[in-house]
C-alpha cells in the first residue's frame, strides 16, 4: 500500500503532462509563466510570514510564554488536556517547526505509547498553524476581517484538542 501513494504524485504529474500535450499546451511555457507569477505573491505575502515568525520568537524569548502556560495550566486540566502537553497547544498556532520540537520532547520524555505522547500526536496531527497560515491567506485580501476567522479557527483548534485527549483515555 505504501508503495502505492508514494507512486501516486508522479503518475499525477505524467498523467498531467500528457493530457497537457494532448491539448496542445506548451507546458515548459505554462511553467515558466506560473513560477513568474509566484515572484509577486512572495513579496506580498513575505512580510506577514515574517512578522508571525518574530512574534513567536519573540514570546518565546521573552519568558511570556512561561507565565502564560503557567495561568492557563489549570484552564487545561480542568478541560481534560494534561499540563504537559500545555506548550504543544500553545506552539502549535504560531509555528509549525516549533510544535514538532515540542512534539519531539514529549516523545523522549514520556515515550511514544504514552497517554501524554498519543495525545500530543493527536493534537499535532489533527491541526494547523492557524496564525501561521492565517497570515498566508489574509495577506492577499484587500479588506483585512480576520478577527472572526482567526477565533473561530482557535476555538475549533481547542475543542479538537480536547476531544483527541478524551478519546485517548480510551485507546
Amino acid at each position: 500500500m505504501n508503495k502505492l501513494f508514494a507512486c501516486l504524485i508522479p503518475c499525477i504529474f505524467i498523467l498531467s503532462f500528457i493530457y497537457a500535450t494532448r491539448k496542445k499546451v506548451n507546458v515548459y511555457e505554462a511553467f515558466t509563466g506560473g513560477a513568474k507569477d509566484a515572484i509577486p505573491l512572495v513579496v506580498t505575502i513575505f512580510p506577514y510570514i515574517a512578522t508571525v515568525l518574530i512574534l513567536t520568537e519573540l514570546f518565546s524569548a521573552s519568558g511570556l510564554e512561561s507565565k502564560f502556560l503557567t495561568a492557563l495550566s489549570p484552564v487545561f486540566d480542568k478541560l481534560g488536556i494534561p499540563e504537559e502537553i500545555a506548550p504543544l497547544l500553545l506552539v502549535k498556532p504560531l509555528s509549525g517547526n516549533g510544535s514538532l520540537a515540542v512534539l519531539s520532547d514529549i516523545l523522549n520524555t514520556y515515550g511514544a505509547d504514552a497517554y501524554l505522547s498519543r495525545c500530543a500526536c493527536v493534537i499535532y496531527g489533527s491541526s494547523e498553524t492557524t496564525l501561521y497560515l492565517g497570515a498566508i491567506y489574509f495577506s492577499g485580501l484587500k479588506r483585512k476581517r480576520l478577527t472572526s476567522a482567526l477565533m473561530i479557527a482557535l476555538i475549533s483548534f481547542l475543542l479538537s484538542a480536547i476531544f483527541g485527549c478524551f478519546v485517548c483515555r480510551f485507546l
